[in-house]
Formats: C-alpha cells, structure tokens, sequence
C-alpha cells in the first residue's frame, strides 16, 4: 500500500531515525548506477551522545567497594572523620546517535570527496552535540570545494541551511526544502522548493564541474521507504508530530478521510 499523501508523508517523522536510515542506503544505490567513471558513492556515519529530556532513573556504580550495608540516608565518614550526607545516585540517559550522510569520492584521486548529501533530521535542526557536529561539518564541506546538497524532509526545529535563512524568499519557503551548493560557485545556493501538497521534486546533484548532473527523484526514494518499511499501519486518525499548519491540517483531513484513513 501507498502513502495516502502525494509527496512527503509527514507522518513518516515519528519513524525517523529508520527512514533516515533507508533514504541514505536507496540514495547510494541510485546514485551508484548512474556515476560516471572513477566516482563511487559512498556511506559515511557520524556519532555524538544526545541527552534523553527527563528521563532520569536511580543507577548504582558499575564497581562499588562495600564493608557493610548501611541505611538509605544515613551519614558517610569521610577520612577525615567529618559526616557528609549520602547522595541520591541521578542517572541522565545519554543514547548514542548514529547519523549516515553520502559521500562522492574520487577514486581516481585518493578518494578526495567531490559531494556531500545530507538528509537532514530534526537532531540537526534543535540545539545540542548533534546540532553543533552538523554546523562543522558543514562548514567543512564548503571550506574544503566539495559541492553540497541538503535535504530537509522533516518539520522539527528550525533550517539550518548552508544558505542563510534570511535570503530565501517566501515563495521558496515551502514545508520542506532542498538546498544545493556547487563547489566551483560556492557564493550561489540553490534553493527547490518541496510543497507538502505536491509530488517531492526530482533534484540534481552536482559532481565534478566537468561532469552532468546526476538525477535525485526524492518521491521514488520516499515511496520505497514507505513500501519497505510496512508504514501502512500508521494510525492516520491521529495528528503528526508536530502538527500542521491549519489549513494544511484541514486538507491532510479531507484527504485522509477521502481514503478512508479517517
């Protein structure tokens, strides 16, 4: 079964550490197929520690040295002989995120990386480590002349665009958008434009200066992702998360319901 949605499905966000996932392995192999000779696509993985908000459990040590048992509460002697209070052992959940991202490389020239591609996830768009990992490496893409493409497909956080937010127009502010750099004209981004209501664009991504672009259709990518990963039980009575926009709240509904979804 199909997403009941013509492009982005929004409800995909609530599974998308594994759609990130799939988007990265579907966009390797289609890229792969279709690179010029001495380009290989490749998948890399960065890792960083996010902090699970509020979640807190009592833990003890993995090691303890214990004489007697003593009562919860109840003094410790330090060497010094002065009494300090026994604490309450806190334990803040820090999970350990795997990211994957694409990566060009030239083998032909010691695997020097041509272009970067990055489906961007709401870690990277809310302040933290995932955030600030992202920033870097972005910034070290365009130091280092790599062309980089961004793509944005969820709604979580806020953009953070290798193009300064304030230089996009309105008209290209859509629910989810792409950005693209080229690596022999770093000073002009590329913005496209991907409605919720519409079919996901096919994009280009750029490779050598001397070479054509490759083709990215982003809908086809997103349809296998719903197709693999069974998402046809999701419960489409409910809202996403977050939520839409009214007005789009009110045509997901209408559509829904014109499925039977609802």
């Amino acid at each position: 079964m199909k997403s009941p949605f013509p492009g982005m499905d929004p409800y995909l966000e609530q599974y998308w550490r594994e759609v990130h996932h799939r988007l990265i392995a579907y966009a390797g192999d289609n890229l792969q197929d279709q690179l010029p000779a001495g380009l290989r696509a490749r998948i890399e993985q960065r890792v960083f520690l996010e902090l699970e908000e509020g979640a807190k459990r009592p833990v003890v040590p993995d090691v303890s040295v214990v004489e007697h048992p003593r009562r919860r509460g109840s003094p410790v002697a330090t060497a010094a002989g002065v009494a300090v209070a026994e604490p309450v052992l806190i334990h803040l959940d820090e999970v350990e995120v795997t990211e994957g991202y694409l990566e060009i490389v030239d083998v032909r020239s010691g695997n020097r990386v041509v272009t970067v591609i990055e489906f961007l996830s709401p870690t990277n768009k809310v302040p933290g480590e995932g955030q600030e990992k992202y920033l870097t490496k972005q910034r070290d893409v365009i130091a280092a002349a790599a062309s980089l493409a961004e793509i944005d497909l969820t709604r979580t956080g806020c953009r953070v665009f290798s193009v300064p937010r304030g230089l996009i127009p309105p008209s290209v502010r859509t629910t989810y958008e792409i950005c693209v750099r080229r690596a022999w004209n770093r000073w002009i981004g590329e913005m496209y434009r991907a409605p919720l209501r519409e079919r996901l664009p096919v994009i280009p991504i750029p490779l050598r200066q001397t070479d054509a672009d490759l083709p990215l259709d982003l809908q086809a990518l997103i349809d296998l992702c719903y197709e693999h990963g069974r998402y046809e039980d999701t419960d489409y009575r409910a809202e996403p998360v977050p939520p839409l926009e009214p007005e789009d709240a009110a045509w997901a509904d209408q559509l829904l319901r014109a499925q039977g979804r609802r």
